[in-house]
């Protein structure tokens, strides 16, 4: 088992992850999705305001979320996020665009495509797809507003499902899960840290190199053996911050 997390690891330190808060010129319709990153990690844990929880995956074609990926993903919140009224995702394609992506470009295609936004008791996340890189050529994903995500479809493809390479079911639920850490305001993002652990040197990630939030976990650097099916968890640090800022 260690040496699967720590071969997950490497290969994703080649791709280090890339946090951004919502800087880009691109409004939305709703103004409580055009947030900065962590702004809603309340919302999202507890549910005083959102009883339930609505993620819409748009793909670009090819690029479409594996079925065992979602059912990760809604695990993995579910045992996080109190939302009694249930966490539901809806996977749909949108045109190709088949170039490298910045914040900014994400965000445009956001706007032009997104149609599920929080109201009444439903809290709604947004997840782009892309079938184009990253232009640093080193991240497979990004959280860039504090309902928004964006997952590079052709970088996780390239590096995933081959021979001597991770599943791509692992690499999708690594990069995804890390994402909606970030999205849930970690590490010291929105989400108070109950203990110092916050790799300062990296921004809004945690110090232990064994957890889901290090800052190589969404790269792809070291997922590289076939058929591997064990991702990173969030430590113990994480895990208490999430709770006392009203997860489960």
């Amino acid at each position: 088992m260690k040496k699967l997390l720590l071969f997950i690891a490497f290969v994703l330190f080649l791709f280090s992850c890339k946090k951004e808060s919502n800087t880009n010129p691109e409004t939305l319709p709703n103004s409580y999705s055009d947030q900065a990153l962590g702004k809603s990690a309340n919302d999202m844990l507890s549910d005083v305001k959102y009883t339930t929880l609505n993620i819409q995956v748009q793909y670009m074609p090819g690029y479409e979320l594996e079925a065992t990926t979602i059912t990760n993903l809604t695990t993995y919140l579910g045992s996080l996020c109190n939302k009694p009224g249930g966490i539901n995702i809806t996977q749909t394609q949108i045109a190709a665009n088949g170039n490298t992506f910045t914040v900014d470009s994400a965000a445009i295609t956001e706007r032009i495509n997104r149609t599920a936004y929080t109201s009444g008791n439903a809290i709604a996340v947004y997840i782009l797809v892309t079938d184009g890189f990253d232009t640093s050529l080193t991240t497979l994903g990004f959280a860039y507003r504090n309902t928004s995500i964006c997952l590079f479809g052709k970088d996780i493809f390239t590096n995933s499902g081959g021979i001597g390479q991770v599943s791509r079911v692992a690499l999708e639920t690594s990069v995804l899960e890390h994402e909606f850490g970030h999205i849930m305001g970690l590490v010291n993002l929105g989400t108070p840290m109950q203990v110092f652990h916050q790799d300062t040197v990296h921004g809004n990630h945690c110090n232990n190199t064994h957890c889901l939030m290090y800052y190589a976990i969404d790269t792809h650097t070291g997922l590289g053996m076939s058929g591997l099916n064990t991702v990173p968890v969030l430590d113990s640090n994480c895990l208490n911050d999430l709770h006392a800022n009203g997860g489960k």
